[in-house]
């Protein structure tokens, strides 16, 4: 029985202007995501190609002088890699800083040489990690209006289709008369309920289905897009959160449905609710979330900062000042090195963990909204957004232990060394094959991906088992 009425549901919404409309809206959006990504996709590829190989080629260039000048100029800068699955999920890339910067020696002293009248470098330093400002505030909280992606198609248009499919399917049969018709014949109620609702969820999904396959058709057949074989995973766990995503509005639309007599205030009431939920929550919990935790000022930062690094000038001041070359003024200068680079690594770092707290707090706020939820999700899945810049940045900091580590090692096997890391005269001059050096690899992990969006995962599908509880117990108090 619950198929008959699946069927009937199918059959009455395929005749009917409301699944044309939505079956043209849906090709027109996938095919012009498509077309978009065809032509913005190649151009990041190529500024990111071309920005990692002149990156590799400072790291080969340093390698080949000597390891004391790659330990003193380090890799050159490091580069995020763009996402195939870009057109799945904008996730605020224009926003979010696509480079992490690696800082050159900072030339502490000099010295004046009169036979030469030339100036002489006394006192350098060793490369450091810089990050990029990276708070986001309240932007990137819900669904790019402004960019035509799955995130835009799924959060905001497929949801709304999904409400009027299912606005008029208890109401409408009660204003017609069907309905008492219906459970005259001593068909249960939930296999009533059961059977609108997989009719609707297969009703929308033909021609969202249709629509997801002309575009990947598109994007997987062009020559200037390559989708790995992880992308074909992550698709398909995106296209279940889709769907997961359509029933949960599909149950609210027969909660209210049931709810309520005329489908016409149904129709209001699912209306009210969307913009409610969808459009004005998470841009308006976002600006309140943001005012309780202000960006700190550059002022705040340096006062902090400022009396640390006098206290290791003192610590090292006569080492520093020391024109000697002896084991104690050697290990005294790779000590303030190594030291002021730890430090502004460590501030920076605590920097980047406070405007990632911010971002956090307000994405938890407005994890009240499914469109967030399901845009944090995609954003995870598709390889874009602030959780992906977070793990750019781990896999940065990954890599530089990495090539500190290969550095140490490189010079203890040298005997003419002195092991002295960061001083000219204390380390190895011979050149590194370049081969050898570790290089970087900014990669993604989908079981790590999965296991840190379980929980919205699961807050989703709860979303999802509630309403559709709801519209249950409803329907079987609700009088025909």
């Amino acid at each position: 029985m619950i198929w008959h009425i699946t069927k009937r549901e199918i059959y009455d919404n395929l005749n009917s202007l409301r699944f044309a409309l939505t079956t043209v809206l849906l090709l027109t959006l996938m095919v012009t995501n498509a077309v978009r990504h065809l032509r913005e996709h190649p151009k990041r590829v190529q500024r990111y190609q071309n920005a990692a190989t002149e990156s590799l080629n400072r790291l080969t260039a340093h390698a080949d002088e000597s390891l004391y000048k790659l330990t003193q100029y380090g890799p050159g800068n490091f580069y995020k890699k763009p996402s195939p699955l870009h057109f799945c999920a904008n996730g605020s890339e224009p926003v979010l800083p696509d480079t992490i910067e690696v800082d050159e020696p900072y030339v502490f002293m000099t010295m004046f040489v009169p036979d030469s009248n030339e100036e002489k470098v006394v006192l350098q330093g060793i490369w450091t990690l810089s990050y990029p400002d990276a708070n986001l505030q309240n932007k990137g909280v819900g669904p790019d209006v402004s960019q035509v992606d799955w995130t835009f198609i799924i959060g905001y248009v497929l949801s709304l289709l999904a409400l009027l499919f299912t606005f008029d399917a208890i109401s409408g049969e009660r204003e017609h008369g069907t309905l008492r018709l219906m459970l005259a014949n001593s068909i249960p109620r939930h296999t009533v309920l059961i059977g609108k609702f997989l009719g609707a969820l297969l009703s929308i999904s033909i021609p969202f289905t249709l629509a997801v396959l002309v575009n990947l058709l598109l994007i997987s057949t062009a020559n200037t897009v390559h989708l790995p074989t992880e992308a074909w995973g992550r698709l398909g766990i995106i296209f279940c959160l889709a769907l997961l995503y359509t029933s949960l509005f599909l149950a609210l639309g027969l909660l209210v449905s049931t709810r309520v007599q005329r489908s016409a205030v149904s129709l209001m009431i699912l209306l009210l609710t969307w913009v409610t939920f969808v459009a004005f929550m998470p841009s308006t919990l976002a600006s309140i979330a943001s005012s309780f935790s202000p960006a700190e000022s550059f002022d705040e930062f340096w006062k902090q900062r400022n009396p640390a690094q006098e206290d290791l000038w003192d610590k090292y001041r006569e080492q520093l000042w020391s024109s000697e070359l002896d084991d104690r003024t050697l290990r005294g200068k790779s000590g303030f090195y190594t030291e002021n680079a730890e430090r502004r690594e460590r501030w920076q770092e605590e920097q980047l963990k406070y405007r990632s707290s911010q971002v956090h707090r307000a994405r938890a706020i407005t994890s009240i909204s499914p469109a967030t939820l399901l845009q944090h999700l995609i954003e995870a899945f598709a390889g874009t957004g602030f959780e992906r810049h977070l793990q750019f940045v781990e896999n940065t900091q990954r890599y530089a232990r990495q090539l500190r580590e290969f550095v140490i090692d490189t010079d203890r096997g040298d005997p003419e060394s002195l092991h002295i890391i960061g001083v000219r005269e204390g380390m190895s001059q011979k050149p590194v094959n370049s081969e050898a050096v570790p290089k970087f690899e900014d990669a993604l992990s989908l079981s790590k991906d999965f296991n840190n969006r379980a929980m919205e995962l699961l807050l989703l599908g709860l979303f999802a088992v509630v309403l559709l509880s709801g519209a249950y117990l409803a329907f079987v108090r609700v009088e025909v």
